[in-house]
């Protein structure tokens, strides 16, 4: 009788040869890549083949139950989910309870599960959360910890370089932020992993790069969605978007124009038109060949950098700042040296990539508790952190991803009462950041 095995992010079935399958001469088995599993049973039953499967080792566990009283579109998604098999993608804003959604999948499931998140944060945040949530020790593999328990959360990074060992223990996997896994690297994962059970969790299911056309393959289709503006007023703050424009000083505007002529006149030597990400990234690719590309690419750079940090934007701060004074703030920026020129102009905390994790908890902590009403970062809070609720948003800087719009516009909307958000972008007029505006806009 035919014994499916795992190994090494795989299934091998002896002499049988079943879907996706090629011949290892060295394991002198057929063998194929470990997402195939529940197509390779099925296929296996349907042809009337008896077999043993020896594929899933879980940890023994106990009855995962919760207390958690779920929200009308929770178990709309929940449904939706388990009636795609326990697999697929569940779309909902920032701040509507993607981890509730989560931890109600893990108590249908009742088995090992294993989270995989994008980043330290995120792990110490689902950790504690699946801890109060199951009264359970949860096990945790990232940041120099591994430690395997029925309840386990991973990095993506780490998920990829244990799946030998990790990817026949957890029967459910719940991808968090699930546009990651479509990058190259991380769909590794989700092919290396058995598990018969999948969610995808995310805000914003679309890649500017349009690889999220993989995820239905990986962790199947997208089974609910809710967008920003189906919530606003019901389950999340309603919201406003403003836009205030200002202008570049006259010896900023001369440098952008110079900057920018650059590049426009290399883009008509050249017949070249940008009207995609791809052609930017065309452009990248012939500036490590082209020294003529790489001035170009360099003076747009250049061009970019004055309009997003121009010091009209301090001045429009400060007036917006002083209009407010008091309001839960929160300051987004792109680049880390504005972040470090606001704090010190305005004495306000400031968190980037280079904040320790002790920092970064301490200034939350305070802003949540009040003593602070304000916090500038960059994009370090754009995704999985959670951010103490605020109420007014001010984009001084940022790329025309839609994802980062959304993501920020989110850190807004916890509903408290009759609460209204307001995010307001600020623009500099005339330059290439009034459209970067308009493009990520289309995202709400």
């Amino acid at each position: 009788m035919l014994t499916l095995h795992y190994g090494k992010g795989t299934i091998l079935s002896g002499n049988i040869r079943v879907p996706h399958s090629s011949w290892d001469p060295a394991a002198k088995s057929y063998r194929c890549l470990a997402i195939h599993y529940p197509e390779i049973t099925r296929y296996l039953r349907e042809s009337g083949i008896r077999f043993q499967d020896s594929v899933m080792d879980p940890l023994p566990h106990p009855d995962f139950r919760t207390e958690i009283i779920p929200k009308s579109y929770q178990l709309e998604a929940l449904d939706a989910w388990l009636e795609a098999g326990m697999r697929g993608v569940v779309v909902l804003p920032t701040g509507s309870g993607k981890t509730v959604l989560g931890l109600l999948a893990i108590q249908e499931a009742n088995c090992p599960s294993m989270v995989v998140v994008p980043t330290i944060d995120l792990m110490d945040q689902w950790r504690t959360r699946l801890s109060e949530a199951f009264r359970s020790e949860v096990g945790a593999y990232g940041g120099g910890e591994a430690d395997l328990r029925p309840l386990t959360v991973a990095t993506y990074d780490t998920a990829y370089l244990r799946a030998e060992e990790l990817g026949n223990r957890f029967p459910l996997i719940i991808f968090d932020e699930v546009h990651h896994l479509a990058s190259p690297g991380y769909s590794q994962i989700a092919e290396l992993y058995a598990s018969p059970y999948r969610m995808g969790l995310t805000a914003t299911y679309e890649r500017e790069d349009g690889l999220h056309s993989r995820l239905p393959d990986l962790v199947g289709p997208k089974v609910y969605e809710k967008r920003v503006s189906d919530m606003a007023g019901i389950h999340l703050a309603n919201f406003r978007i403003e836009r205030i424009h200002v202008d570049l000083p006259c010896d900023e505007a001369e440098e952008y124009a110079r900057a920018m002529g650059v590049y426009r006149g290399f883009l008509r030597s050249r017949g070249l038109k940008m009207r995609s990400p791809e052609g930017f990234r065309r452009l990248v690719m012939m500036s490590g060949r082209d020294p003529e590309a790489r001035e170009a690419m360099l003076s747009r750079m250049k061009a970019m950098e004055i309009a997003l940090n121009s010091n009209s934007k301090i001045n429009a701060l400060r007036e917006i700042l002083e209009k407010n004074r008091g309001e839960r703030t929160l300051i987004f920026t792109h680049h880390n040296s504005l972040v470090y020129e606001i704090s010190k102009a305005f004495l306000i905390p400031a968190i980037t990539h280079e904040t320790p994790k002790e920092e970064r908890a301490r200034i939350l902590r305070k802003f949540r508790e009040g003593a602070y009403s304000t916090i500038v970062t960059s994009r370090v809070l754009d995704e999985g952190i959670d951010v103490p609720e605020a109420s007014l948003g001010i984009i001084l800087s940022g790329t025309g991803s839609k994802r980062e719009f959304v993501q920020r516009l989110g850190r807004l909307l916890r509903k408290s009462g009759d609460k209204e958000a307001r995010l307001i972008e600020v623009v500099s007029r005339l330059t290439d950041e009034s459209r970067i505006s308009s493009r990520r806009r289309r995202g709400v």
